[in-house]
């Protein structure tokens, strides 16, 4: 029997994995495709990947704005999506170089029993015993139940997306979530033309109301169509037939490609035995241990359904590892930064200004990304937002809000003062490298 069998071996499988092993706990890890999960695989890591080469070639396009002339500027996007593949191997690989202490299985696990003292995992017709168990088995692409959607060539998924070799001259994108819009930058900025359809009444909810103002219209003059409001009622082979919330009747459009994301749902195929764990709303339920309410068995990532990032996979885990040792640690989420890859880049952290004021005490302050120097050296054309929001009695930071690249690299400070609980003076007292971006949190304070 081994201390901890953890199934699913994406950020928090593999993360736990590895802090189990180091602490001298025996672990025995299940996966059954390919180590690191969804965002290693078919998520965070090949996006971004194909991201930077579609702004690499954009920025040859417009080399012109920083005197640089650049003539030919072509791409072979099959090369591209090798590369992409040749970074995913390699990761995945050190991650396996990183669990050279746990005994890793390779095959679906199915929960057979489980008592206070052990839980019983069958995988590849051998039956394993673990003290506990830790469940990490992330989750799926949501396929909405659009009349059409189903076995038509025309319609991707973001792993179909992910896999294509060629580029379609015209896309359509159901979803202008996170995800969509990522797709829509990387299409936009290598050509096709884009069409994004949200059902709600603007891209990116939850995201602040100015960045996505910007943003948006930011791409609609680079020649995105945004189709808000609006609800697809059916797909017919390559039309999308749709209807907005104001309308009577429905309009169509066409694309080579329809790529359908609205968003994911937890993947829990092995919890048949298991009638007692709570579960709520296709999710299991964990205190702040990451505990559920079977003393044994923990879950951590997105199966939890409480933030869908790699990055809360990664501290899930080890919080419930922590547990497990016997250590104190507590899941918080006040904190959890958030990026989107569009281009220039969203970051953001704790509340949002909608939030924030129904707290009477609550400031906004806004800057553009223009304040710092090195944004004006490095984004010429472009002004970006630095949104600082504080409680005015206390003075302690409340949510930091940014548009304008490279504000995914810093965002961590700002998630940092807000989780330690700093104010808005001990964050002007800290000392920023000059000239960085990251100076705008201090222009702001």
């Amino acid at each position: 029997m081994v201390n901890l069998a953890i199934i699913g071996g994406g950020p928090a499988g593999y993360t736990a994995a590895e802090l189990a092993a180091k602490a001298g706990l025996s672990v025995l890890l299940f996966e059954k495709e390919a180590l690191g999960g969804t965002c290693l695989n078919l998520g965070c890591i090949p996006t971004k990947t194909l991201l930077y080469s579609a702004k690499q070639f954009h920025n040859a396009l417009h080399a012109d704005k920083y005197g640089v002339t650049a003539e030919n500027v072509s791409f072979n996007y099959a090369k591209i999506v090798q590369r992409k593949t040749k970074i995913v191997r390699k990761l995945v690989a050190g991650i396996k170089a990183k669990l050279q202490d746990c005994t890793v299985i390779q095959g679906e696990a199915t929960i057979l029993s489980r008592t206070t003292d052990k839980v019983v995992i069958a995988c590849a017709n051998e039956l394993y015993e673990a003290e506990r168990l830790l469940i990490c088995t992330g989750s799926d692409n949501f396929v909405p139940p659009i009349p059409g959607i189903a076995d038509n060539p025309a319609v991707w998924s973001s792993t179909d997306a992910l896999a294509a070799t060629e580029l379609p001259d015209s896309i359509t994108i159901i979803g202008g979530g996170v995800i969509g819009m990522e797709f829509a930058t990387l299409y936009m900025e290598l050509g096709v033309h884009v069409t994004v359809v949200e059902a709600l009444p603007n891209i990116l909810p939850n995201i602040d109301h100015d960045i996505i103002d910007q943003l948006r219209s930011k791409y609609e003059k680079a020649g995105v169509t945004f189709i808000t409001s609006a609800r697809v009622q059916a797909i017919e082979g390559n039309t999308v037939r749709f209807r907005r919330t104001d309308a009577t009747d429905d309009e169509s459009l066409q694309a080579d490609k329809i790529l359908v994301s609205v968003g994911r749902r937890a993947h829990l195929p092995c919890l048949d035995n298991l009638p007692e764990l709570r579960l709520e709303r296709g999710t299991i339920v964990v205190n702040e241990h990451m505990q559920t309410n079977l003393s044994n068995i923990y879950a951590a990532g997105d199966v939890t359904g409480k933030i869908m990032l790699a990055h809360v996979a990664s501290r899930q885990a080890q919080v419930a590892v922590n547990h497990i040792l016997g250590n104190t640690d507590e899941m918080h989420y006040d904190a959890i930064p958030s990026v989107i890859y569009t281009n220039p880049e969203i970051a953001c952290v704790g509340l949002s200004e909608t939030d924030a004021l129904l707290n009477a005490n609550a400031v906004i302050r806004k800057l553009p990304m223009t304040f710092s120097g090195r944004f004006m050296a490095e984004n010429e054309g472009e002004n970006g937002l630095c949104k600082l929001i504080f409680d005015n009695q206390t003075q302690t930071i409340l949510g930091v809000h940014m548009l304008g690249n490279p504000c995914s690299e810093f965002v961590a400070v700002a998630a940092m003062a807000i989780e330690t609980k700093q104010t808005v003076s001990q964050l002007e007292k800290l000392i920023f490298p000059h000239p960085t971006v990251s100076e705008i949190l201090k222009e702001i304070v």
